[in-house]
């Protein structure tokens, strides 16, 4: 079923929210409750622990500076730590330490889930009134988040509307200078996602989107797809419920150590693996097998609770949430 329920978070230093007792743990927030941050910022992450800081230290700064200069504006960053091997967890944990658990949070999936589980999974946690998902890798530039913010408020009705970030502007450009099997699913995924999904975005898979609280809400309770196409059915989605859309030009620059596109053969099975998440979104809906919730008491039944798993056991095959603030409490009484 699509996860909301709790995990946990633990205060660590002196940001911490107020009336939140040091070393105390709390449950994570469901997104259904009200709004206490302007910005949510949720990024999934797997096996990120090398490139992480890279995009993880400029979007702090940008962030603390935006709220030094306007002091209604606050935020929090959540990382969802994917079932990584590697250190992106512990790394996580650094920043809580310095910076505070109001600020930034970290949610563990144990065992790997996929993107879209990852950001559906932080998404229902957010305490922000816009909910930001952003790329760990750090392709776009943060500072783009003030574009979709303003496109966002222009198309905004009812609490609901999407801004999505897009590189459609530099298709040109990046056809030049990228590799030549990225180029062939780049143009794949045009010609499917036009073909079976009928929609008039022209970048569906940027992974910078901009949600208000209540559309977020719905979109993310009524996802299916876990892994890499799950940004098709979220845009379908908006479409079938007539929720404002904006497609917003942003700055991007291709990363390496893509998780997604390794190889030659990668192309082949990611390609294949698209294009029968796309033909099942497709028939789902058109077939009404999959329907959407729109009303908050039905969103409450199909978001949880789940139930947290304890550091150390693996969380069980559920992705239930781990509590990464215990698990530094338990480091550090050993």
């Amino acid at each position: 079923g699509v996860g909301g329920g709790k995990g946990s978070s633990r205060s660590q230093g002196g940001n911490s929210g107020a009336g939140e007792v040091v070393g105390s743990t709390q449950p994570f927030p469901s997104i259904l409750e009200p709004a206490s941050v302007t910005l949510s910022v949720v990024i999934p992450a797997f096996n990120e622990e090398q490139r992480l800081p890279l995009m993880l230290d400029p979007a702090l700064e940008f962030l603390m500076a935006r709220s030094k200069a306007d002091r209604a504006f606050t935020f929090e960053v959540i990382i969802v730590d994917d079932g990584s091997s590697d250190g992106t967890g512990e790394l996580v944990m650094s920043y809580v330490d310095k910076y505070g658990s109001n600020l930034i949070r970290l949610l563990t999936l144990q065992p790997n889930q996929g993107k879209g589980a990852a950001i559906r999974k932080g998404m229902l946690r957010g305490r922000g009134q816009y909910l930001l998902m952003a790329d760990a890798d750090g392709a776009t530039e943060i500072s783009d988040y003030a574009r979709l913010d303003e496109s966002l408020r222009t198309v905004e009705q009812g609490g609901m509307g999407v801004a999505i970030g897009s590189r459609a502007h530099l298709e040109e450009k990046s056809i030049a200078q990228r590799a030549f099997h990225r180029t062939v699913l780049m143009w794949g995924m045009h010609v499917c996602v036009s073909v079976l999904c009928t929609t008039k975005v022209k970048d569906t898979q940027c992974g910078f989107k901009l949600f208000t609280r209540k559309s977020a809400a719905m979109l993310f309770s009524n996802l299916h797809l876990e892994r890499w196409a799950f940004d098709i059915e979220l845009i379908q989605i908006a479409q079938r419920t007539e929720m404002p859309i904006c497609e917003v030009a942003v700055n991007w620059h291709e990363v390496d150590g893509s998780k997604l596109i390794q190889s030659k053969l990668d192309v082949v099975t990611t390609s294949l693996t698209m294009l029968r998440d796309m033909l099942c979104v497709r028939l789902c809906y058109m077939f009404g097998i999959w329907k959407i919730a729109k009303d908050a008491a039905t969103l409450a039944t199909t978001m949880g609770p789940e139930k947290t798993s304890p550091p150390g056991k693996g969380g069980g095959s559920s992705g239930a949430p781990i509590d990464a603030q215990r698990q530094l409490r338990q480091r550090k009484n050993r």
